[in-house]
């Protein structure tokens, strides 16, 4: 498992480290706001452990930026105040669970692997500016025009929407669409990638599919 976690104490971050490298996790530590969710949008975690209060962009404004781009990566958020309202507020916000400092190491594992034993939840629709997908009714439009796309096209623009904003290799694509780990392939997703170019970008003036050279695509309404 990879695991960020976003934590300005010194102190707690190193406790949080040793407890999940002793875990076997993989871990990578941020440590403010700005750098976490850098490192979220790169990065496609299992679980990320933000705290609440941590400098140049606050927890909270994390994970609702986090929410927005359509992550929907586990969050298990962080805070020294107790209140009630600032626990809803964060579940509110896109949290997973609520941790209050000061806690234990077992009792921060034993949530974290609670959290980790969820099934993520898949939304229904995915949009990127006016591009929306709908996995319930295998539907993609752009504009309000449908598109018509293979079974593959749509799994490939599925992934990619998944990612958005997010570079994905080409390995990363074979993986996680055609389900092989085989390094020969990555030429296929140029080809699926070309036909997606053709149906959702040509004529638009606002393409969304962007190529990330010599790393692999992005989907994204921010120009490149």
């Amino acid at each position: 498992m990879r695991i960020l976690i976003v934590e300005s104490d010194a102190r707690v971050a190193r406790t949080l480290l040793k407890g999940l490298k002793a875990d076997c996790c993989a871990v990578d530590l941020a440590n403010d706001g700005v750098e976490g969710l850098q490192l979220c949008m790169e990065i496609d975690y299992d679980a990320m452990i933000l705290d609440w209060k941590i400098p140049n962009m606050d927890g909270l404004t994390v994970l609702r930026k986090v929410r927005k781009m359509g992550s929907d990566v586990r969050v298990l958020m962080l805070n020294s105040r107790t209140g009630v309202a600032d626990h809803i507020c964060a579940l509110d916000s896109g949290a997973d669970d609520y941790l209050v400092k000061p806690f234990s190491v077992e009792e921060f594992l034993a949530r974290l692997h609670a959290l980790l034993r969820r099934p993520r939840e898949l939304v229904d629709k995915i949009n990127i500016a006016d591009l929306e997908l709908d996995r319930l009714r295998h539907t993609v439009t752009r504009g309000g025009k449908q598109i018509t796309l293979t079974l593959r096209e749509f799994a490939v623009l599925e992934y990619l929407m998944r990612n958005a904003g997010r570079t994905v290799t080409r390995s990363m694509m074979v993986e996680n669409v055609w389900n092989l780990g085989f390094e020969g392939l990555t030429n296929i997703v140029d080809v699926y990638i070309n036909y997606l170019r053709q149906k959702i970008d040509q004529g638009s003036g606002q393409p969304l599919i962007h190529t990330m050279r010599g790393v692999g695509y992005m989907i994204s309404s921010a120009p490149r």
